[in-house]
């Protein structure tokens, strides 16, 4: 079994994929609640 060295292992594709799902998931969020705030508005 090959020795692994910490902090060797190139990580840019999962930097990439974790960057792109925080940016999904904070839009989502800011959606969701621009979505509730004009429910709560204009729904009586």
């Amino acid at each position: 079994m090959a020795e692994h060295e910490h902090g060797t292992m190139d990580i840019k594709t999962q930097e990439k994929t974790f960057a792109g799902f925080m940016s999904f998931v904070t839009k989502t969020t800011i959606i969701i609640l621009v979505l509730l705030v004009l429910m709560a508005i204009f729904i009586r």
